[in-house]
């Protein structure tokens, strides 16, 4: 079986901004969602903002394998609720990426527990991009360093925990530096942040980023079954224990109560 992926488009900025709308036509999700389509492994569909649930409705998550995760200008519309199916969903397993501007978004943070800010600087620099861990998977097949000739400048501090692995370091045309490419497990769920993908430049349509997103997908992707609910948290009766138990002291839960939260 392919790994199935939905590709979250915010879909705002296509339908306000001339420059954006002509640098993505078929708008920034359908353009990851079509390289991504392009390889076999891979079957991608896309959701939007707009959508009835944003598109992540519960049957939708169960049959996500990986979430892509694209945002900027309406981070604040995205409703809780769907925050936390999705944040359940990554701690039981599924995999997600979140790209760009989406340091911002409310799965990001939740999935941080952090500010994750950064300062920028619109100017179309150059941005190149080392790689930082050679034989990581999502490194696979890519030289040691490529180079987006127009992009928007992300500088350090980051805002966010210390990473598992920076599989990327970016340097820009002014000087300044960013970990921009950060790998994180939450629960069950492999978490991939990438920082290129400001929506006036055509980041996504470039070959290179294309095989990072599409390395990250199979990275990302955990085979074993989803974790139904991640918040259980069972209060097991001492019948059940694995060596025999004399109940001491007084309790505060009856067998099968649920616990305090």
């Amino acid at each position: 079986m392919t790994i199935r992926v939905t590709v979250w488009g915010e879909n705002v900025h296509e339908q306000k901004n001339k420059a954006v709308a002509e640098v993505y036509p078929n708008a920034i999700h359908g353009t990851i969602a079509a390289a991504l389509n392009a390889d076999p492994a891979i079957t991608a569909t896309t959701v939007t903002l707009q959508d009835a649930e944003h598109g992540l409705t519960a049957e939708k998550i169960a049959q996500t394998d990986v979430l892509i995760w694209w945002g900027h200008a309406a981070h604040g519309q995205v409703d809780d609720k769907i925050v936390e199916r999705v944040t359940d969903a990554v701690w039981g397993g599924m995999g997600v990426i979140f790209l760009h501007s989406a340091h911002f978004s409310k799965p990001f943070k939740r999935l941080m527990g952090a500010p994750c800010n950064l300062t920028w600087r619109e100017a179309g620099e150059r941005e190149r991009l080392w790689v930082t861990s050679r034989q990581h998977p999502i490194a696979q097949g890519l030289p040691d360093h490529f180079e987006l000739e127009t992009e928007e400048m992300y500088g350090e501090p980051f805002g966010v925990p210390e990473p598992l692995e920076t599989v990327f370091i970016s340097w820009f045309q002014g000087g300044e530096v960013f970990r921009s490419g950060l790998t994180y497990r939450r629960g069950a769920g492999n978490i991939f942040y990438f920082r290129p993908g400001h929506e006036t430049y055509p980041t996504y349509h470039d070959a290179t980023v294309q095989k990072v997103l599409s390395n990250a997908v199979k990275w990302a992707h955990n085979p074993a079954p989803r974790i139904l609910n991640p918040n259980d948290a069972p209060n097991t009766s001492i019948d059940i224990a694995l060596e025999p138990l004399v109940e001491r002291g007084p309790r505060l839960h009856h067998d099968g109560e649920e616990g305090l939260r």
